[in-house]
């Protein structure tokens, strides 16, 4: 398969990827800081009766959870393109 319909053939499948892995990074991030609060509901930025700290740390924990479930499934998405068609996708 050519590189330029490879990379035509796997946009939708990348982005059938970035939907599954926002949505498992979202339940994985709301496990995540039930452990670490002890809350039930993460702090939002507008929260008035969270401080700065809540908040921050919210969304740190939040961006890196993400980052890394993202990156996964994206690398993961990649290795199986290549298992089916032999190359990579760009």
């Amino acid at each position: 398969m050519s590189r330029k319909v490879n990379k035509i053939v796997y946009k939708p499948v990348g982005l059938l990827l970035g939907i599954a892995a926002g949505s498992l990074a979202g339940l994985v991030f709301k496990q995540v800081w039930k452990v670490a609060a002890g809350d039930d509901d993460a702090p939002n930025a507008t929260d008035e009766d969270r401080g700065w700290g809540e908040i921050l740390a919210a969304a740190a924990i939040q961006g890196v959870i993400f980052s890394v479930v993202k990156a996964a499934v994206d690398r993961g998405g990649a290795v199986g393109v290549r298992r089916l068609t032999g190359s990579w996708p760009d």
